[in-house]
C-alpha cells in the first residue's frame, strides 16, 4: 500500500486540523512509522511501529517510554515507504483472563507470519519476545500487497488479510486463486492446542480445489479492515491498482465465499476480465473513488463510529486517502444503501491507520509526523430537558433507557420516560443510548408538603436547580387570590418579584439572574398571610 505513493508530501506538526464536519485532535506524538492502532479492553491505546515495536498511550493520553513489545530483530529491515514490516496487531477476545494476543509482520526472509505473544504476568505494560508462538507463516513472491492486518471477529474467530502477493496487476492472478492464501481474508479457530484449527462452518470446507482456511477472496491489499463492534459487520479497505481504491462491507448474517472482484475489476471498473466469472457472482464495493488527477492514491480503512463523546458521528463509517489526505463518512441511507460524505481534507497528513479505543472513541495516526489523533466532531452527547406538568416530571423521548433519581439516589423501578414525584426534591434522569452512552439531565427540583403548599399550591417546579444564568418557576394555585414570587438574597435583600394571581392552571415565570452573583438565594412564594420558601443556587 505505502509504495504506491505518486508523491511525497511535505509534513508538519498539528495540534488540531478540521476541514467540514470533523477535526483530528492530537493525542500524543513521538512514535516511528505507526501503523496501526489497537485496544485490550481497557483506556490505554497500543501502537504499533512498522520497524518491529508496539508502544503503548497510558490511560492518562501520555506515551511510556519502554514498548509493550519490541520484535525489531524479527521483523524484516524497511524503510522508506516499504510494505514490508510489523503491520497487524489483535487482542484475543479473553485477553484480561489469558494475555493472549497476535501479530502480523514480515519476517527476515520475507514472508508474512502470524505469532501470538503473552504479556508478562507482572507487568501489564510489557511481554517477553520469547513468549512467541507461531501461528502460520505464508510465502511472499514480492515486498509489496503484503496486507497485515488481522482482528477477530464477534464469534471469537480470527480473521487474517493479505494481499495478492505483490508487482502490478497481480501477474500470477492470485487473488482468484482458491488454492492459495494470497489475496483472500482467511478465518481460522486459536483457541486449540495447536497452531490453528478450520471452523466447520467456514465456506470452503471440503471443497477439494480450495483451501478451507479462506473466507473470502478477490482482494488486491486490504489496507485494514475490521468489525462494527455493534452490528458484527466486517468492513475492509481494499487498495487499487493505480485508478480506483474500494471500501467493502461484509453484512454479518454472512457466510462467507464472496468474491471481491480482483483483478477482474477494480472497484467498481473492468481491469482484467479474461477468465472471470460472471459480473453476476462478485460481491461489489459499497464505495469506490478514483485518483483525480493523481491527487489520491492509496485508501486507508477504518471504522464505524460507536463512541459517546460525538454521537451526531454515530453510524457512520470512516476512512481516508493516504496521499490526499481527504477523510469520507459512508452514513446509512435508510434503504440499504449508503451516503458518502467527504467530512476532512488533511492535506499535510499521510493518514495510515485508524484505530478504535475501548470507549468506541476513534482514532488516527498519520505516518508523516509519527502523531496519533482524535476524531472529533458534532455535538455532544446529552439528555436533554426534563419537562414538568403539576408532579408529572416527562423526560426527552427517543433513548434505549432510562432511569429517574431523586436527590442523587436512584429511585428504583423508575426506569420509563416519564415519573410521578410524590415528595418535594431535586430529580434527574439518567439516560442510555443505543450505542451504550449515558448522559444526565439537569435537575428540576419539586416541592410538595409543607402547610402553605398543601393550602394554596396545587404544584410547583423549579428547572433547573441549580442554575447558572435564568431558573424557570412554574406554579398552579388552588384558590384565585394574590400571590407574589420573589427571589431574595441571603441578607434578606428582594432581588427579583413577580405578582401572580391564583389559578389552578400551570404559569411559567422566568427570572434572570445573569447578573447576579454566584451562590445561595431564597425563593419566597407568598400571599401576606403566610409565606413559603425554596433555596435556588446559581452556579457558573
Amino acid at each position: 500500500m505505502l509504495s504506491r505513493l505518486l508523491c511525497l508530501l511535505c509534513l508538519f506538526a498539528f495540534s488540531s486540523a478540521a476541514f467540514g464536519q470533523v477535526t483530528l485532535d492530537l493525542y500524543e506524538n513521538g512514535f516511528s512509522s505507526p501503523v496501526s492502532i489497537s485496544n485490550a479492553g481497557d483506556a490505554r491505546l497500543f501502537i504499533v511501529e512498522r520497524a518491529g515495536k508496539i508502544k503503548i498511550i497510558d490511560e492518562n493520553g501520555n506515551g511510556l517510554a519502554i514498548p509493550f513489545l519490541d520484535i525489531d530483530n524479527l521483523v524484516i529491515s524497511t524503510g522508506g515507504q516499504s510494505e514490508q514490516g510489523l503491520l497487524g496487531l489483535a487482542f484475543h477476545p479473553d485477553y484480561a483472563n489469558n494475555g493472549y494476543y497476535f501479530v502480523h509482520y514480515t519476517n527476515n526472509s520475507g514472508d508474512s507470519q502470524i505469532s501470538r505473544f503473552t504479556v508478562d504476568a507482572n507487568n501489564p505494560n510489557f511481554s517477553n519476545p520469547s513468549s512467541e508462538k507461531e501461528i502460520m507463516t505464508v510465502d511472499q513472491p514480492f515486498g509489496n500487497h503484503n496486507g497485515g492486518d488481522l482482528a477477530f471477529g464477534p464469534d471469537g474467530y480470527l480473521y487474517i488479510g493479505f494481499g495478492d502477493g505483490g508487482a502490478g496487476g497481480d501477474p500470477g492472478n492470485r487473488s482468484q486463486n482458491l488454492g492459495i492464501p494470497l489475496g483472500k481474508l482467511l478465518r481460522v479457530d486459536v483457541d486449540v492446542d495447536g497452531p490453528y484449527e478450520i471452523p466447520a462452518d467456514n465456506p470452503f470446507v471440503g471443497n477439494p480445489n480450495a483451501l478451507d482456511m479462506i473466507w473470502a477472496y478477490g482482494i488486491r491489499n486490504p489496507w485494514r479492515f475490521n468489525f462494527d463492534r455493534m452490528t458484527g459487520d466486517l468492513w475492509m479497505a481494499d487498495v487499487g491498482q493505480g485508478n480506483r481504491e474500494e471500501i467493502d462491507r461484509q453484512p454479518a448474517a454472512s457466510t462467507g465465499g464472496e468474491n471481491y472482484g480482483w483483478k477482474c475489476y477494480e472497484g467498481n471498473a473492468t481491469f482484467d476480465t479474461a477468465g472471470c466469472p460472471d459480473v453476476s457472482e462478485l460481491t461489489a464495493p459499497v464505495f469506490d473513488y478514483d485518483h483525480a488527477g493523481f491527487t489520491h492514491c492509496s485508501v486507508t480503512g477504518g471504522y464505524v463510529y460507536r463512541g459517546c463523546m460525538n454521537p451526531d458521528l454515530t453510524g457512520s463509517y470512516f476512512f481516508a486517502d493516504y496521499c490526499s489526505g481527504r477523510m469520507w463518512s459512508l452514513t446509512p441511507d435508510g434503504s440499504g444503501g449508503y451516503t458518502d460524505n467527504v467530512v476532512g481534507n488533511f492535506s499535510n497528513f499521510q493518514i495510515s491507520a485508524f484505530g478504535e479505543g475501548s470507549d468506541g472513541e476513534i482514532y488516527v495516526a498519520n505516518m508523516g509526523n509519527g502523531s496519533i489523533y482524535r476524531l472529533a466532531g458534532g455535538n455532544p452527547f446529552t439528555a436533554g430537558a426534563v419537562t414538568a406538568m403539576d408532579n408529572m416530571l416527562t423526560a426527552q423521548a427517543g433513548f434505549a433507557n432510562y432511569q429517574w433519581y431523586l436527590n442523587g439516589q436512584i429511585i428504583n423501578g423508575s426506569t420509563s420516560v416519564t415519573h410521578t414525584a410524590t415528595e418535594s426534591g431535586s430529580y434527574t434522569v439518567e439516560v442510555t443510548n443505543d450505542s451504550g452512552c449515558t448522559a444526565t439531565s439537569a435537575a428540576v427540583e419539586v416541592m410538595i408538603v409543607n402547610t402553605f403548599e398543601v393550602e394554596h399550591l396545587n404544584s410547583l417546579v423549579v428547572n433547573p436547580n441549580p442554575f447558572s444564568t435564568k431558573v424557570n418557576i412554574t406554579v398552579a394555585f388552588n384558590d384565585k387570590g394574590n400571590y407574589e414570587i420573589a427571589i431574595y438574597d441571603l441578607a434578606g435583600k428582594k432581588y427579583l418579584s413577580q405578582k401572580v394571581e391564583g389559578s389552578l392552571s400551570n404559569q411559567n415565570f422566568e427570572f434572570d439572574l445573569s447578573d447576579a452573583s454566584d451562590g445561595v438565594y431564597l425563593m419566597k412564594i407568598s400571599n401576606g398571610k403566610g409565606e413559603m420558601s425554596r433555596k435556588l443556587v446559581k452556579v457558573k
